[in-house]
């Protein structure tokens, strides 16, 4: 069973909630490690000191640089008493339109599940914020930060979506993008009618086991093959497409490949 990250209580109104939260995500990265070279052994990081001795992990501490210079250091339970009430509550501030939040501030999902006392209060939560089509807006401390968040309604369980704040995003005016102004751009009736076909004709149903890492795949094939004494030589990458001249006989096309393409799957 999945070990929680955090125990605590959702503040909703007057009413506490309490609630564990796991991730909602398993990484499956291939490990990679730093090697020498010359033998194949494995290059292991020491930590040490300004007088170059290592430091075993239980003298290891988290440490704040003041101005002048000196270090103050803090243990957990220092993080705990900064404000207890902080790290063991998800406040809602408020419930706002799912859709008005814009995808770049969602960062990082968890799983939120009641306890036994809390069961019928989170199945409130939930199906309240379902049928007024809202997600909860709130902040909670994770080790030593407070995030921003969302609590969303999905199927028979609340996920905290951890947000980003406004200030941890970039400014999108730095960016060089066309604007809405199609016909300034030079888009005609036409080639938007053809886009919009390619759309229309694309148009599926959301399955996510329909997609897989494919390169992930690759790379495991080719660290097989060559355990296996294989020599493994680099393809030149295919040669880049001319540049467009007619985009609409080009959207013409993909259309034609897409209907036929999915003509081919009935």
């Amino acid at each position: 069973m999945v070990r929680s990250l955090w125990k605590g209580t959702i503040s909703f109104g007057l009413v506490t909630i309490p609630v564990s939260l796991t991730s909602a995500v398993s990484p499956r990265d291939i490990a990679f490690h730093l090697l020498d070279g010359r033998d194949m052994s494995p290059i292991h990081n020491k930590r040490v000191n300004a007088a170059g001795e290592e430091v075993p992990w239980e003298q290891v501490v988290k440490g704040h640089a003041l101005p002048d210079g000196r270090w103050v250091a803090l243990t957990d339970e220092d993080f705990k008493a900064a404000n207890v009430r902080a790290t063991r509550t998800i406040d809602v501030l408020g419930a706002v339109c799912a859709s008005d939040v814009r995808p770049e501030y969602f960062d990082t999902p968890y799983f939120l599940t009641p306890e036994t006392a809390g069961m019928k209060a989170y199945a409130l939560l939930r199906e309240s914020l379902r049928r007024a089509g809202r997600i909860a807006i709130g902040q909670v401390v994770i080790r030593t930060r407070q995030h921003l968040c969302a609590l969303v309604p999905e199927g028979d369980r609340l996920l905290l979506e951890v947000l980003r704040y406004p200030y941890e995003l970039r400014d999108e005016n730095e960016l060089d993008l066309p604007s809405a102004d199609l016909k300034a751009l030079g888009v005609t009736a036409a080639e938007l009618n053809l886009a919009e076909q390619l759309v229309s004709t694309i148009e599926k149903a959301w399955d996510p086991t329909e997609y897989r890492d494919t390169y992930r795949d690759d790379l495991l094939a080719l660290v097989a093959r060559k355990a296996e004494g294989e020599s493994i030589e680099v393809q030149e990458p295919p040669p880049a497409p001319a540049q467009v001249i007619d985009i609409a006989e080009l959207l013409k096309r993909s259309v034609e490949q897409a209907r036929s393409l999915r003509a081919g799957e009935r």
